[in-house]
């Protein structure tokens, strides 16, 4: 028996995860705000919004259950553009580093893929949220535009290799 005792593995979308990705985020997103429009478009159609439009989701997997994900969403294409979106971490996992895995890895992504800058909303009750962003590398930008009535933060990172 493969006992994995605590450890992360973070792994790229499968369809069978898309359920987990729809309940962690509304799990989430449910204890601070509520679910908006936007959210279920993501959520409920994470393939057709995400995935074929040529973007990544990515999820934490703890014991063979998926604890955690985030996504990047292609903004544009000349030049490439991403938004980080939908990061949530399970309750149960949370101070194991989680959120920080799936958004590093996400990063890697966009800079494998030649990106110019990630973009992302969140909102300043989510301090915890905002140092980790922080920690990644976002910096604080203008607010503008927001497709979320909760967004009241808005964080770019900008590669320059």
């Amino acid at each position: 028996m493969n006992e994995m005792n605590n450890e992360v593995t973070i792994i790229n979308y499968e369809p069978q995860y898309k359920e987990a990705f729809k309940t962690l985020n509304e799990e989430w997103i449910k204890t601070f705000f509520t679910m908006e429009a936007g959210d279920y478009k993501l959520l409920d159609n994470p393939e057709e919004h995400i995935i074929d439009k040529g973007g990544h989701i990515v999820f934490a997997l703890l014991d063979h259950e998926a604890v955690g994900t985030c996504a990047l969403v292609k903004m544009s294409d000349e030049p490439l553009r991403f938004e980080l979106s939908k990061m949530a971490v399970s309750p149960k996992a949370q101070g194991k580093k989680i959120g920080y895995l799936v958004g590093q890895a996400l990063l890697d992504k966009a800079r494998e893929l030649k990106a110019e800058s990630i973009f992302l909303e969140t909102n300043s009750v989510l301090v915890p949220a905002i140092k980790l962003y922080e920690k990644l590398g976002f910096k604080h930008m203008p607010i503008s535009d927001s497709a979320y009535d909760r967004c009241d933060t808005q964080m770019l990172l900008t590669f320059n290799d």
